[in-house]
């Protein structure tokens, strides 16, 4: 039994915020309120793609105070797997489908004297939510947001409504660059670091933080890896008797799923470690797209997480 159970929605409005994003309204098909959920929370998005069913994550961004919708915000990405490229394309508003409850990878720590957000491009989305619940709890914030062109930061006129001088914002077109060193070298001690963007930038973060001696235990980041596409390889499942293909846009999660395997998953994005799966057997090369599994594990070839990794060669036998 998967431990992300269904809630069944209706598409309430989709919008279009700029070029390569669009926002999505969900309303609870029986019209009940949404599960609460606090800021940095994700819900995982069902797709019928077809013959493909396609499950991924996206932050939930709007006020965790008003469960009468979801909203999330997706960037089309034309060279992606075909999620986002689904959810542009092909869903409209009054569409039924399904989401799953809401889990927080992400939460923030209310213990902290201070908070220090930073942020780069569809990467503001889940600090949407926690800037609204920090201004609620009249929280000390600091929100730094680099995107590549004012066109395309999406959400800046809201952004300098609920923080005004406390919004700092970066336009690499324009060759501004956050300096990630002297930001973090003025913070006060007690301040609590939260990161969410692409991996460069997210990489460029923590090795500053860390460089410069922050605690771990202040350091916060999300990031979800995705499954890239790659030439279809076969699984062997050792407990449930069964050899399954992965095809060239699907992860192994999926086609575990897509041959009646109930897998457990909460991220689908390498990040949380449900779907930790014992590897058996390979004569190949197992391909970690992780940012779960430590470097000397990945190096020892027993573990896998099947959502966004994939295999090269002869032969891949798993424990499930």
């Amino acid at each position: 039994m998967s431990i992300n159970a269904g809630i069944d929605v209706i598409v309430s409005d989709v919008v279009e915020v700029n070029s390569l994003i669009k926002r999505f309204h969900f309303k609870r098909a029986d019209g009940q309120q949404l599960p609460a959920f606090s800021g940095g929370a994700h819900v995982v998005i069902e797709m019928e793609d077809g013959e493909q069913r396609r499950r991924t994550p996206y932050s939930l961004m709007s006020s965790p105070f008003d469960t009468t919708d979801y909203q999330v915000s997706i960037r089309r990405d034309d060279e992606g797997r075909g999620g986002s490229l689904y959810m542009h394309r092909e869903v409209t508003t009054g569409m039924a489908m399904k989401i799953s409850y809401p889990a927080n990878l992400f939460p923030l720590d209310l213990r902290a004297r201070r908070h220090l957000l930073i942020a780069g491009g569809i990467g503001i989305t889940p600090f949407l939510a926690q800037t609204d619940q920090l201004n609620r709890l009249s929280a000390d914030l600091e929100l730094h947001y680099g995107v590549r062109s004012p066109e395309l930061g999406a959400y800046l006129p809201e952004l300098n409504a609920s923080l005004g001088h406390r919004l700092h914002t970066y336009y690499s077109d324009e060759k501004q660059f956050i300096d990630y060193d002297e930001l973090l070298t003025r913070q006060p001690v007690g301040t609590h670091l939260y990161v969410c963007g692409p991996s460069p930038m997210i990489d460029a973060t923590l090795n500053s933080a860390r460089s410069l001696g922050w605690p771990e235990a202040h350091i916060h980041f999300e990031h979800f890896a995705k499954s890239p596409p790659g030439e279809p390889f076969v699984i062997e499942l050792a407990n449930s008797g069964l050899s399954v293909e992965v095809g060239r846009e699907q992860s192994m999660l999926e086609a575990i799923e897509a041959a009646g395997v109930d897998a457990p998953y909460l991220c689908r994005g390498g990040a949380c470690g449900q779907c930790e799966t014992k590897v058996l057997e390979y004569d190949g090369e197992l391909l970690h797209e992780d940012h779960w599994l430590e470097d000397d594990e990945k190096a020892r070839g027993q573990k896998i997480m099947p959502c966004v990794s994939r295999f090269r060669g002869k032969r891949l036998v798993l424990e499930r």
